[in-house]
């Protein structure tokens, strides 16, 4: 009798110790998003690393899939011309398929502001009539209008796939003849706080990732697009209004800063802003920002005429960017590995960019 009781105690321990054993399996801790993401970056080669701080131009459907197995893309920037004849389902194949060939899920972005600038709904097939302008919503509803436009905004967006809208214009124009001012709210610094504020938190809600543009802020110069543009402002007028829209989209949880190719010579009189270390350093330090900082897009004549591709690419990564916004990236994916290889930058700040990347992919859902 006493050694059939042991058995029966030995069987009910070994049973406890399975369910014990299944118990802590199943309790196991959840990770944080900084141990998922250092998880991932663990498991990754420099040149996947590398990839991920590219945001390239969508190419044509065959070539995009295609390029993913090569470059590793963070990923892709569409334009009006991959819209213009496509339907809604078109679009939709065309970035499953992105996403589908990538290891780690695509960023997939667009310029979605408002008036002049609609990739999306100046397509009919898209939407009945084009996004208006910031300007034009504070004109006719004010944040109110604001607030309920960013909403239908990040639901078209997303119904086509896409992540990221390199929106909202932080820019402060008030006069009509500048270069920025159509794409801008049209007021003076604390208006355009507000406006900035509004529309972050409507994107941040719907998981649409935000990038506050332009940084330091434009004012009332010229075409970065088209040349070299030198601002020559004190620093205390970017102080006391360009940056302010930046730090409340800051603190409204804005995903990214995007960072212009002005010259800024208050700041740095020697390098474009997207490429100096000294305007990165104002924006991590002084206002306090820690998500990814982008590049404007290396193509753009004020770089291009300033450096060559592959240069400007290696200097944007030295400088601090996370993210680089361009088109030639069978030449720079190239250089930045390489200046990796020799030394000319240092695997950790690779990692440390490409960290800020996954835990906003993780944030915003793109990937688990």
């Amino acid at each position: 009798m006493t050694k059939f009781i042991s058995i029966i105690a030995a069987a009910a321990m070994a049973i406890t110790g399975c369910s014990s054993g299944q118990s802590a399996q199943a309790e196991e801790p959840i990770k944080t998003i900084d141990e998922r993401a250092e998880e991932i970056i663990s498991d990754m080669t420099l040149e996947e690393k590398v990839g991920q701080m590219f945001l390239v131009r969508y190419t044509d459907d065959e070539k995009a899939v295609s390029d993913i197995d090569e470059y590793k893309f963070g990923g892709y920037l569409l334009f009006a011309k991959d819209f213009q004849d496509k339907t809604k389902d078109d679009v939709i194949k065309s970035v499953s398929d992105c996403q589908s060939a990538s290891k780690v899920p695509l960023f997939i972005g667009v310029d979605e502001e408002g008036g002049i600038v609609n990739r999306v709904s100046k397509f009919p097939q898209f939407r009945n009539e084009p996004f208006k302008s910031p300007r034009e919503l504070y004109n006719e509803g004010g944040y109110e209008l604001i607030s309920s436009d960013t909403q239908e905004k990040c639901a078209l967006l997303k119904s086509l796939g896409i992540n990221v809208n390199l929106a909202p214009v932080c820019d402060v124009s008030e006069n009509p003849d500048s270069f920025m001012y159509e794409r801008t709210l049209g007021q003076d610094a604390d208006a355009t706080s507000e406006y900035v504020s509004s529309v972050v938190e409507v994107m941040s809600k719907n998981n649409m990732g935000s990038a506050l543009k332009h940084f330091p802020g434009y004012g009332d110069n010229g075409d970065t697009h088209t040349d070299i543009i030198t601002d020559n402002r004190p620093i205390e007028e970017f102080k006391n209004s360009d940056f302010k829209p930046f730090a409340a989209g800051i603190s409204a949880g804005a995903d990214m800063v995007l960072v212009s190719h002005n010259i800024v010579t208050a700041m740095d009189d020697t390098y474009p802003a997207s490429l100096s270390p000294d305007v990165h350093k104002i924006l991590r330090e002084e206002l306090d920002f820690d998500g990814i900082i982008i590049t404007d897009d290396l193509s753009m004549q004020a770089i291009t005429k300033y450096t060559d591709g592959s240069a400007a690419a290696v200097q944007a990564v030295k400088a601090g960017n996370d993210l680089l916004c361009c088109t030639d990236y069978e030449v720079q994916i190239p250089a930045v590995i390489e200046a990796v290889k020799n030394g000319d930058i240092a695997e950790e700040t690779i990692n440390s960019s490409v960290k800020r990347i996954i835990k906003t992919k993780l944030k915003l859902g793109i990937m688990e």
